[in-house]
């Protein structure tokens, strides 16, 4: 077939005369454990040709092929059964490890928080054979579907998922290329939602594969951990999708919730890439794994000091953050001091609003850092709309070509960034201008004229500012008129 787009909409269609289903979030989980299964059996029909030993971890009667690919198969009250009580249920208990199964731990993974939400087996029916009617082991159709995996993601931000969001293409591409893995690094996303950070640095790292045993090291060196089902169970799909054979170095869990002293040397990273929640609060007790000074509740905020922690030394970082964490006090303050005590904060670029719109307005920032030398100087860059653009939205996202100017700008790490000069979107703050500033990062570009903020905090505090100045000069009025009028009655 040539495309894909109609019978994802049609399973989308069937879906919806479902009693079960209710709301897209629900609609895409039910699409995406089927997906799982229908794209690890074609994975399977290939390890099948290519590896006579091959032995799939999943019970016979339990792999898609055996109870799924027949069109005139189980329906009905036998298919829901099958599907609710031995399906479910043998995936969810498979007896496997990451060491000596680690297909079956993908699996299991996967289906340890996945439901079932559909009522009729009739219509479920339906749905599996027009999935059926997709060929995963054609190529064509795979890449075709890599794309139609997107519109997926983003079906699914727009669904308001627990106020998870969509990372634009551009901006993981951007980060990829600025951090540059190489081959035989380790690449670690530690809040890995739906995999965009480390399928950019798959296809990345896919160009430097000359040979069998380079690929194999490229399949060890992608790490993930992403704490809800959904956004996991879609990562290890598209890791697979994107090549990677065993995907279970993508874990389900909670980063934050190990302490950080349980964390060893072999840990540790190359390279971190990611885009950590923000504007969340972690549960009670999680942040007593973390050192006494910087103990807090914000996620963002930790996910700073596990970031910094978890680098290997001359480890590199591109991270997501907003703009309360640059100006923020408090233990933010002190996070920072330590940031750039122990790494040096090279580069941060500023983004406009709406960037991530719809899905939030908050302003952004990306951070770009190496372990192991501290700060001196901070560059920032103020990435512009492009021409006639004023906002950014779903149908007119930013694109990858907008960042051509700072690549063209970025220069070179080894040489401390010797190239790079002062223009109207570029400018250098020095180590003692931030420590001035209490650590204040939110540094405004000396080479822009006075624009207007919608900034809300910044709104309160000019605010404030205006009142102060409108009651001084009532005070002094009043003052005047005191004076005027006690010069009369002498």
């Amino acid at each position: 077939m040539s495309n894909l787009s109609p019978v994802i909409k049609s399973i989308q269609d069937i879906m919806r005369q479902d009693s079960g289903v209710d709301g897209d979030a629900q609609r895409i989980s039910q699409l995406t454990w089927l997906l799982f299964l229908k794209v690890f059996d074609a994975l399977e029909e290939e390890l099948e040709l290519t590896r006579d030993t091959y032995k799939s971890p999943i019970p016979e009667s339990m792999r898609w092929r055996n109870w799924a690919a027949d069109p005139e198969g189980m329906t009905g009250d036998d298919l829901q059964d099958f599907v609710n009580t031995e399906l479910f249920v043998t995936l969810k208990n498979l007896p496997a490890d990451p060491v000596r199964n680690p297909r079956g731990y993908v699996v299991r993974g996967v289906f340890e928080d996945a439901y079932n939400y559909m009522k009729s087996g009739q219509l479920l029916r339906q749905v599996i054979n027009k999935l059926n009617t997709i060929d995963f082991n054609r190529q064509s159709e795979r890449h075709q579907f890599n794309d139609l995996y997107e519109k997926i993601l983003k079906d699914l931000q727009s669904a308001g998922n627990a106020g998870e969001f969509y990372t634009p293409r551009a901006v993981t591409q951007f980060m990829v290329d600025m951090l540059n893995p190489q081959l035989g690094e380790t690449v670690l996303d530690p809040a890995t939602g739906t995999g965009g950070f480390l399928v950019c640095s798959i296809e990345h790292l896919r160009k430097q594969v000359k040979t069998t045993e380079d690929e194999t090291v490229l399949q060890k060196s992608i790490r993930g951990v992403e704490k809800k089902q959904l956004p996991h169970m879609l990562c290890v799909t598209n890791l697979m999708l994107h090549g990677i054979e065993i995907p279970s170095n993508i874990r389900h869990d909670n980063t934050l919730a190990r302490p950080l002293r349980e964390v060893t040397q072999a840990d540790r990273v190359d390279v971190v890439l990611t885009n950590p929640p923000f504007g969340g609060i972690e549960e009670p007790g999680i942040e007593q794994g973390f050192p006494a000074d910087v103990r807090t509740k914000e996620t963002a905020d930790l996910f700073l000091v596990l970031i910094k922690h978890i680098l290997k030394v001359n480890g590199r970082a591109a991270l997501v953050l907003p703009d309360g964490t640059l100006f923020g006090e408090g233990v933010k303050t002190r996070i920072k001091e330590q940031l750039l005590t122990e790494c040096n904060l090279h580069t941060i670029v500023r983004l406009p609003n709406g960037v991530f719109a719809p899905y939030t307005g908050i302003k952004t920032n990306l951070l770009f850092f190496t372990k192991g030398q501290p700060t001196q100087h901070i560059w920032y860059y103020e990435h512009p709309y492009p021409e006639g653009v004023k906002s950014y939205n779903k149908t007119k996202p930013i694109r990858i070509e907008e960042f051509d100017f700072e690549k063209a700008w970025w220069g070179s790490e080894a040489d401390g960034f010797a190239e790079r000069v002062e223009n109207e979107r570029a400018w250098k703050v020095s180590i003692d201008q931030i420590k001035a500033a209490n650590f204040n990062l939110d540094q405004k570009n000396p080479h822009a004229a006075e624009q207007e903020s919608h900034d809300p905090d910044e709104l309160l505090r000019r605010y404030a500012s205006l009142q102060a100045e409108a009651q001084g000069l009532r005070d002094q009025l009043k003052a005047i008129l005191a004076e005027s009028l006690s010069g009369a009655r002498a």
